[in-house]
């Protein structure tokens, strides 16, 4: 039996356990990456994570594993063979809005360098560590994410509303969304 003190949200689900122990919350500097997660979490919008983790790896596959100069150039003809795959999630606005992000994040990169400068700038290069002892605590979006999303927004992103961001920002450990009691807090 797993006797670690662990968020509760995971619930028992082994893959879900993984994604907790290994990557959420974990400080991520890798442009692909960070794209990664702003597109998986665009599709999650009206879906649970869950859903979303466990079609990653055709999400991956579908999408040229997140390479989003490849991304940028998709064509009409690429977004309808994405639409009939059903494998991920086939909603054409979210599949439009990827390659739009992809467009975005190329021209955010030319501007600070990497997208990791510029969206960690938001935080000043450091978690922001919160001190949440229960699940209800933790807000579905913040001041910040209110500020970061409407700078992405005025970049051209699309599906990049403040709830979006922000499970963005717990994601790639932007915020130590951990509860104190969890083991993964303190290592982060």
């Amino acid at each position: 039996m797993d006797k670690i003190s662990r968020c509760l949200w995971p619930s028992g689900d082994p893959l879900y356990i993984k994604y907790h122990d290994k990557e959420w919350g974990k400080p991520l500097h890798n442009d692909r990456k960070l794209f990664e997660f702003l597109v998986l979490e665009g599709f999650q919008a009206g879906l649970s994570w869950k859903t979303i983790l466990y079609k990653r790896k055709n999400f991956r596959k579908a999408f040229d594993n997140f390479d989003f100069n490849k991304i940028a150039r998709y064509d009409k003809k690429k977004i309808n063979s994405l639409m009939k795959d059903s494998g991920i999630i086939r909603n054409k606005l979210k599949i439009e809005s990827a390659v739009q992000n992809a467009k975005a994040f190329i021209k955010v990169r030319k501007e600070f360098g990497t997208f990791d400068k510029y969206i960690w700038a938001f935080v000043d290069g450091k978690p922001v560590r919160n001190n949440f002892k229960s699940l209800k605590e933790i807000p579905a979006k913040t001041e910040l994410s209110d500020i970061i999303s409407k700078d992405l927004k005025n970049r051209g992103f699309k599906f990049v509303g403040s709830t979006i961001v922000y499970a963005h920002m717990q994601a790639t450990g932007m915020v130590n969304d951990h509860l104190i009691s969890c083991f993964r807090y303190n290592q982060l």
